[in-house]
């Protein structure tokens, strides 16, 4: 039949709820259009029938037939694979969650480095090389997200719309939020980090470490959080902000105050009797979920990027409700 699709579900969409599924990869399709898509057997899961909760498994096919939607697919959908086989001006619009005269606003996916570094030979500073205007001018970054943390990363189009946004970054009229999912639960519902920072060299690469107050080359850093749901007492789903812009701040921070971050490599330091949870991928749970700035256009910039595909699994495993979270 003409138009319809086979998608494949990927590896890490494991355990997730078919409505969310089709939510992630189809926003446009209301839930009363789904559940009648459903009823009446047009899509289906391997062939078969399925339910709105239905649990999914990796490499399952899902039958999509015409939706009189525009197909435009998240890019929490990115994977390694993907990105590898595109080119870089297809992975760019894949990403790309708002666009005006001055601005790009991206959704990174994890384990997409922001710049080059020793090692990396795809990152999305070089891949801006394919969207240089026709004066040959670049776009150009004006902030950063480690490697491995997804989500909202703004990218000026002028020389001058870079000088206003780093100038907003500096002068902290920008205000970014992020959702993590840490170890354990949190003494206080929502409280204020504030610590010195330095960074130093391990065998593992660089770090940052929590310092007293005058070590040379030390940082002030500040960050909030607040709790908005948990998982018993051994999960906890933080909004995170970071006052101030040090490297790996809300890593080291949510680490110092006894809470790491689930899947961070450098920083979760977990007791010998505990258990990584079952059907959560080891990845870094940190998402660059909204930003909040001064449009270089006029007005104020907020944009809000969706989870990427590890963190809507554990979400779902754990049956956090995102309406909770009042964006």
């Amino acid at each position: 039949m003409a138009g319809v699709e086979i998608k494949t579900v990927a590896a890490d969409e494991t355990g997730m709820r078919l409505d969310r599924w089709m939510k992630i990869y189809y926003p446009g399709l209301g839930f009363g259009h789904l559940q009648k898509l459903l009823r009446s057997g047009q899509i289906r899961v391997d062939g078969g029938r399925a339910k709105s909760d239905s649990r999914l498994q990796g490499g399952q096919s899902i039958r999509i037939p015409p939706l009189g939607l525009e197909d435009k697919t998240e890019t929490s959908g990115l994977t390694g694979k993907s990105i590898r086989s595109q080119s870089d001006s297809d992975v760019l619009k894949q990403m790309l969650l708002y666009e005006d005269p001055k601005v790009y606003v991206f959704n990174k996916p994890a384990g997409l480095a922001v710049q080059g570094g020793s090692g990396l030979t795809r990152h999305v500073d070089g891949m801006l090389e394919a969207w240089r205007n026709k004066r040959g001018e670049k776009p150009r970054l004006v902030h950063r997200l480690d490697k491995d943390t997804s989500g909202v990363l703004v990218v000026a189009k002028t020389r001058g719309a870079a000088q206003s946004l780093t100038a907003a970054f500096r002068e902290r009229d920008t205000k970014k939020t992020y959702w993590a999912l840490v170890k354990g639960l949190p003494r206080k519902k929502e409280d204020k980090i504030s610590t010195w920072l330095v960074k130093e060299t391990t065998p593992d690469g660089d770090k940052m470490r929590v310092c007293k107050h005058g070590e040379p080359d030390s940082d002030h850093a500040v960050s909030f959080y607040r709790i908005i749901e948990k998982a018993g007492n051994g999960l906890t789903w933080l909004e995170m902000e970071p006052y101030t812009g040090r490297t790996h701040q809300l890593r080291v921070h949510a680490a110092y105050i006894g809470h790491p971050i689930i899947g961070d490599p450098k920083y979760f330091e977990a007791d010998t009797n505990w258990e990584f949870p079952g059907g959560i991928q080891n990845k870094l749970h940190l998402h660059a979920r909204r930003i909040r700035i001064p449009n270089p256009s006029g007005g104020t910039l907020d944009v809000t990027a969706p989870l990427p595909p590890h963190m809507v699994q554990t979400w779902n495993l754990l049956s956090f409700d995102m309406e909770n979270a009042e964006d």
